[in-house]
């Protein structure tokens, strides 16, 4: 273990900010970048850009101060603790310090113990509507300190992990990416009998045929969601639903997302067996979102899992259950663009909540390609879904990997001692 010893023994001195006046447009939206809370992210070391930028005028005017490249700053108000390193010089407003860091501390080290201490730096902070913590009780922190010798290495080896991890991160992205661009050619384009993806309607208009949403394939037929499924709607919700004797599990808007299920946060209802037993679950069962405050939400669609089979949901959802078509190919139709295209003109605004009512829902035109193109299409989405599921969980093993050496490495735990004698 390491010697514990305050922050303030490792810091040569700090340095505060401000901000030019706002009602000054010479101050403002120059080349120097004005750091401020909003551009400090969570578990976000780097410092890329910031959101506002002043002038040299507005830098000479105002109390806030060019702080050079490489110096750790930390938040002291609203997000407390929130801490990263700037690649280029920067200025900082009045709620962000600068702590310059003795000639024998390293910098990215001292960003590393200042990262591992904001949730105590949160816990200490005061003030009723907005948390802040003054700059001499954080530099009061007592941590664990490693010798200068080894702090270069510790930060070495976590900067490493973290490059590991934003390289598996950007690698969901393109995938994600990649899997959106899949989708929209499955379905418009489909498979032909070769495995393929047909030619576009440019290369071969011959093979497509107008449709209400477009072109498609000509093998293709149409329909409406009241022809291919089974439609129902949830329980209203009321005193005489209070779960005070049968209380039972049920979904609602905030556990249907665009493509999957948040089950964090399970409500309760009152209901008989009876009532479970029409309105409960079943495997496959997809799931819609009637209103939302953001037209972009409306008709979100979720698939049910093994976890809710049994569950039932309320009256904002509706149920649909696939008679038709293949389940599978039915979610992804109902999460397609075509469809939210659909929502956005179909959707009903009063009171700033936009709706659907079940008339509307009926009326979403499906398409339906023959069941083995379905099969196909929707065994070549699950392939992809797959993919990038085992990256995200090799992303959440990095993380939790991250937190359990940068917890050893900082207290002392495990000393990175030997790998220094191995590069001497």
């Amino acid at each position: 273990m390491f010697e514990k010893r305050s922050l303030r023994s490792l810091v040569e001195r700090q340095q505060g900010g401000g901000t030019p006046d706002r009602n000054n447009p010479r101050f403002w939206n120059g080349p120097i970048p004005w750091a401020s809370v909003k551009d400090f992210a969570d578990n976000q070391l780097i410092l890329d850009s910031t959101e506002e930028s002043i002038t040299q005028q507005g830098l000479t005017a105002s109390s806030t101060n060019l702080i050079p490249a490489g110096t750790p700053l930390v938040c002291t108000r609203m997000a407390v603790g929130r801490c990263a390193i700037s690649n280029s010089d920067v200025t900082i407003n009045q709620d962000v310090k600068a702590l310059f860091p003795k000639a024998n501390v390293s910098p990215r080290y001292l960003l590393r113990l200042l990262d591992s201490l904001k949730f105590h730096a949160e816990s200490v902070s005061v003030g009723s509507t907005v948390k802040g913590i003054r700059i001499s009780d954080l530099l009061g922190i007592q941590t664990p300190t490693a010798p200068p010798y080894e702090q270069t290495k510790i930060a070495q080896i976590l900067d490493t992990l973290d490059t590991q991890i934003q390289k598996t991160e950007a690698l969901i992205a393109k995938l994600e990416k990649i899997k959106e661009g899949l989708l929209h050619d499955l379905l418009t384009r489909g498979i032909n009998q070769n495995g393929q993806l047909r030619p576009t309607p440019v290369q071969a208009p011959e093979i497509y045929k107008e449709s209400a949403f477009g072109l498609i394939p000509k093998e293709w037929a149409i329909a409406t969601v009241r022809h291919d499924f089974d439609i129902d709607s949830g329980f209203t919700l009321g005193p005489h639903r209070k779960p005070e004797r049968n209380a039972r599990p049920y979904l609602r808007v905030a556990n249907v997302h665009r493509g999957r299920l948040d089950l964090s946060e399970i409500a309760y209802l009152d209901a008989r067996d009876d009532e479970i037993a029409k309105k409960s679950l079943s495997e496959d069962d997809l799931l819609i979102v009637e209103g939302h405050a953001n037209p972009n939400e409306i008709g979100r669609c979720a698939m049910a899992t093994d976890a809710v089979l049994g569950v039932t949901f309320q009256n904002h959802l509706f149920r649909l259950r696939a008679t038709d078509s293949l389940p599978h190919f039915a979610f992804l139709w109902m999460n397609s663009h075509i469809v939210k295209q659909y929502w956005r003109k179909a959707a009903s605004s009063s009171s700033g909540l936009y709706t659907i009512n079940r008339t509307k829902l009926e009326a979403v035109p499906t398409a339906k390609p023959g069941r083995t193109e379905q099969l196909v299409i929707s065994t070549l989405v699950r392939n992809y879904e797959n993919e990038i599921a085992a990256t995200i969980r090799e992303c959440e093993k990095l993380k939790r990997l991250k937190v359990g050496i940068a917890d050893d490495l900082l207290t002392g735990h495990v000393r990175v001692t030997a790998l220094l004698k191995d590069e001497a």
